[in-house]
């Protein structure tokens, strides 16, 4: 019998790829989505492996998540659960903090629930550099205070902090896993996305929010589950929490609209919005130090520019 683990979120960007890893793998993987941005496309390959489940249902619907995982957790018991599930827009949540409220912080909330009713004794969950709010230099796992400055990093602190309290109760271990920005096929929103879509529609021209200026940390969704996966098999401490990024690179705004118009719509000018900050709750800015993940024995092979240009040609197709 195979282990068995629990992806929310799983017919979304990230929660796909994981499903299909976690499959090779050898894992009997149960799924769920409300299917807000999840697709069912992104699983197609998944439903042909008869060791996985899925079920379109959102986790905030308390009893129907419970009656369906209780099913599962009795034909298998569920080892670990692998939280995904949360809205990945920041900008959406920006214009209605409820949005991270129910998707973000009560999925988490409801999660846990049901590993107490059941006692599902693992989970690794999808954090963020959000949490990290605004800092000069490398973000650092301890580093502190922490006040985000967005809907989205707020709502998974608090999260972070929700399951940090479950282990003085009921949960035996904990991965928290803090994203960098994230690119790769299958997306739904973020900047290269955005970035097609408009060129798609006017490729004489791409609006770009903000000055372009911008700089952050990208890693290819593919190096992403790598790592968690890692960071899953090789710490056992009963809290566990990392960083993931690119060792030491990051990528400007402007460097992904112009390698996106050099694809998509050579020739196509850029207008600029202004601004150091391309929306409310943006981080212009930031660093991350990997120097923990670096000791666990994982460092990405590509570079942050390289992930970029990988992602913008996969999204292309």
């Amino acid at each position: 019998m195979s282990k068995t683990c629990l992806v929310t979120g799983a017919a979304g960007f990230i929660g796909s790829h994981l499903v299909d890893r976690l499959l090779a793998l050898g894992y009997r993987v149960v799924g769920v989505d409300n299917m807000v941005l999840g697709r069912r496309s992104n699983l197609t390959q998944a439903a042909l492996n008869p060791r996985f489940n899925f079920r379109e249902l959102d986790v905030n619907e308390v009893g129907r998540f419970l009656n369906f995982t209780r099913e599962e957790h009795a034909r298998e018991p569920i080892e670990t659960v692998w939280h995904l599930a949360a809205n990945s827009d920041i900008q959406a949540g920006g214009r209605d903090p409820d949005v991270d409220l129910r998707l973000t912080f009560l999925t988490t909330y409801n999660v846990l629930k049901m590993m107490e009713a059941l006692g599902v004794p693992q989970l690794v969950f999808a954090s963020t550099s959000a949490i990290y709010g605004e800092h000069d230099g490398a973000l650092r796992e301890d580093t502190g205070p922490l006040f985000p400055v967005s809907n989205y990093g707020a709502m998974k602190l608090a999260s972070e902090a929700n399951i940090s309290a479950a282990l003085e109760r009921f949960l035996k271990r904990a991965w928290i896993c803090r994203f960098p920005n994230v690119v790769g096929s299958r997306a739904t929103h973020g900047a290269i996305y955005d970035f097609i879509k408009k060129l798609k529609a006017n490729p004489a021209e791409l609006e770009v929010l903000g000055d372009g200026k911008q700089e952050k940390p990208y890693l290819h969704v593919s190096e992403l589950v790598d790592a968690m996966l890692w960071i899953f098999q090789k710490s056992s401490d009963r809290l566990n929490f990392y960083n993931i990024a690119p060792q030491g690179s990051a990528t400007t705004v402007r460097f992904m609209a112009e390698a996106t118009i050099k694809a998509a719509a050579p020739g196509a000018k850029i207008r600029y919005t202004g601004g150091s900050r391309g929306w409310v709750g943006d981080v212009p800015k930031f660093q991350y130090s990997t120097e923990k993940l670096k000791a666990l024995g994982w460092s990405p092979k590509l570079t942050s520019d390289e992930a970029v240009e990988l992602a913008i040609r996969e999204n292309l197709g």
